[in-house]
C-alpha cells in the first residue's frame, strides 16, 4: 500500500511540475499582441519572448538530466523548480521587453532541469508493463497544459494583466517544492562527469542559428551579422558532434542514435514541434490582429485544437503498449499535415470561424496521437540506466524543433507579409503554414522508419 501511495504521489508531483513548465511554452502566445503594445516590442523581440525560453530550455535539457543523475534527481528537481519559480516572479515584474526576455531565459534554465527529471522519476516509479499507460496520462497532462496555455493566457490578459501569467507560477511552484522534498524518493543515475564543453558548444551552435534566422529579415540575409552568426551556429554544431563522438562521457551519447527506433522517433518530435509551434505562434496572432478577437476570445477559439491531447493522448499511450508507436505517430503527423494545409488553403481576412474548427480538431487529434507513443518508443529503445539521457535528448530535440519552427515560419511570414494590414498578415501567414504542413508530412515519413514494436536494447 505504501509503495502504491508513493507511485501516485510521484505522479501527482511530477505532473504538476510538468504542467507548470509546459504551460509556459504557449501561455505567452495569446498575450503577444498585448505585450507588443505594452512594452513597445518589435517582431524580433516578440520572437525572443518565446524563443528565449525554448532555446535555453532546449540546449540545457541534457545538462539538467545529467545533474539529476549525478547529484540526486529529487534534489536537482527541487532546485530547478526553485529557479523556475523565482524567474517567473522576475518575468512578472519585467518593465521592458529586454528584462522580460532575460527572465524568460532564466525560466528556461529551470524548466530544462525539471522536465527530463519528471519523466525519469515517473519511469522509475512504474513497472515496464504499465509505463505506456503512465506516459499516456503524463502526455495527457502535458496536453492539458498545451490546451489551457492560450486560454489561460487570454483570460489573464483580459481579466487582469499579462504580468499575472507569470505570478500564478509562484504559489504553485512553492507548494510543489515542499511536497517534492517530503514525498519523493531520492535516486541517482550512472556517475559520470558533466560535459560542460559539449553544453557550451551546443548552446553556441543553436543560439547562432536561431539568432541568424531571427535577424535575417531585419538586417537582410547577406548582412555580416546574419552570415557570421549562421556560420558560428553551423561550426558550433559541427564541432559539438565531433566532440561528443570522441569523449568518454558525452552530454549527448551519439551511440543512442544507432537505434532506428530512437533516431526516427526523435525526428518525429523535431518535425511536430517545428510545424505545430511555428503555426500556433502565428495563428494565435491572426485571431487577434486580423479578426479582432480579444486575447481570451482567441484562446477559446484555439481550444478545439489544443484540448484534444487531453482526451486522446491517454488512449494513444495505452495503445502504444499493444501495437507499437509507428502507426500512431505516422497517423498523427499525417493528420497534422493535412490540417495545416487545409488551414493555409482556406485562410483569408474574413474567413468564418466555423470553417477552421474542423482542421483545428484534426490538428489537435494528430498531436495527441504522437505525444505518448514518442515517449514510450524513446524510453523503450534504451537501457533503463540511460532513460534519463534518452528523455532529455528527446525533450531537447523537440524544443529545438519548436525554436526553429517559430524562427523559420516567422522569417517566411515576414518575407511575404507583415502587420501593416489584415491582408498583409494573411499574405505572410499562408506560405508559413504551408511550410509547417510540409515539415509535418516529412515527419510522418520518418515515423514509418520506427520498428513495429521498438525493442529494448
Amino acid at each position: 500500500m505504501t509503495h502504491k501511495r508513493n507511485i501516485w504521489w510521484t505522479f501527482a508531483i511530477t505532473s504538476t511540475a510538468l504542467f507548470m513548465v509546459t504551460l509556459d511554452n504557449l501561455v505567452v502566445t495569446t498575450a503577444i499582441p498585448v505585450i507588443r503594445r505594452d512594452l513597445h516590442a518589435g517582431l524580433s523581440g516578440l520572437e525572443w519572448t518565446v524563443n528565449a525560453y525554448t532555446l535555453v530550455f532546449a540546449v540545457l535539457l541534457l545538462t539538467g538530466a545529467a545533474l539529476g543523475d549525478r547529484f540526486g534527481r529529487r534534489r536537482v528537481f527541487r532546485l530547478g523548480l526553485g529557479l523556475f519559480t523565482a524567474a517567473s516572479a522576475a518575468a512578472a515584474l519585467a518593465p521592458t521587453s529586454e528584462a522580460l526576455i532575460a527572465a524568460r531565459a532564466a525560466q528556461g534554465v529551470g524548466g530544462a532541469i525539471v522536465t527530463p527529471l519528471t519523466l525519469t522519476l515517473l519511469a522509475g516509479a512504474f513497472s515496464e508493463g504499465k509505463r505506456g499507460m503512465a506516459f499516456g496520462i503524463w502526455s495527457g497532462i502535458a496536453g492539458v497544459a498545451v490546451a489551457t496555455g492560450p486560454l489561460v493566457g487570454g483570460a489573464v490578459v483580459d481579466g487582469i494583466s499579462w504580468h499575472w501569467i507569470f505570478w500564478f507560477n509562484v504559489p504553485v511552484g512553492l507548494v510543489t517544492i515542499f511536497l517534492a522534498g517530503r514525498l519523493l524518493e531520492e535516486s541517482y543515475g550512472p556517475g559520470v562527469r558533466l560535459d560542460l564543453v559539449g553544453a557550451t558548444l551546443a548552446t553556441a551552435g543553436l543560439a547562432g542559428l536561431v539568432w541568424g534566422i531571427v535577424r535575417g529579415n531585419d538586417l537582410g540575409w547577406t548582412s555580416p551579422e546574419v552570415l557570421a552568426t549562421l556560420a558560428i551556429g553551423a561550426v558550433g554544431l559541427g564541432v559539438f558532434v565531433r566532440w561528443e563522438s570522441r569523449i568518454a562521457a558525452p552530454m549527448l551519447p551519439l551511440r543512442l542514435f544507432r537505434s532506428r527506433a530512437f533516431t526516427a522517433s526523435n525526428l518525429v518530435s523535431l518535425s511536430m514541434y517545428f510545424g505545430t509551434f511555428g503555426s500556433i505562434f502565428l495563428l494565435a496572432q491572426f485571431l487577434q490582429t486580423v479578426q479582432g478577437y480579444s486575447a481570451f476570445e482567441a484562446g477559446v477559439r484555439t481550444l478545439p485544437w489544443t484540448i484534444m491531447p487531453m482526451f486522446v493522448a491517454p488512449i494513444a499511450g495505452a495503445l502504444s503498449d499493444r501495437i507499437g508507436g509507428r502507426p500512431l505517430m505516422a497517423a498523427g503527423l499525417g493528420l497534422q499535415a493535412i490540417a495545416l494545409a487545409w488551414l493555409a488553403t482556406i485562410t483569408s481576412v474574413d474567413v468564418a470561424y466555423d470553417q477552421i474548427v474542423l482542421p483545428f480538431i484534426l490538428a489537435g487529434t494528430g498531436m495527441a496521437l504522437v505525444f505518448a507513443p514518442v515517449a514510450n518508443v524513446v524510453m523503450g529503445a534504451v537501457r533503463r540506466e540511460e532513460q534519463g539521457l534518452a528523455s532529455a535528448t528527446n525533450n531537447m530535440i523537440r524544443e529545438i524543433g519548436g525554436v526553429l519552427g517559430i524562427a523559420v515560419l516567422v522569417a517566411i511570414f515576414s518575407a511575404s507579409g507583415g502587420y501593416t494590414s489584415g491582408q498583409a498578415f494573411v499574405n505572410g501567414l499562408v506560405p508559413a503554414v504551408y511550410t509547417g504542413a510540409v515539415v509535418l508530412g516529412l515527419g510522418a515519413l520518418a515515423a514509418l522508419r520506427v520498428p513495429r514494436i521498438a525493442p529494448t536494447t
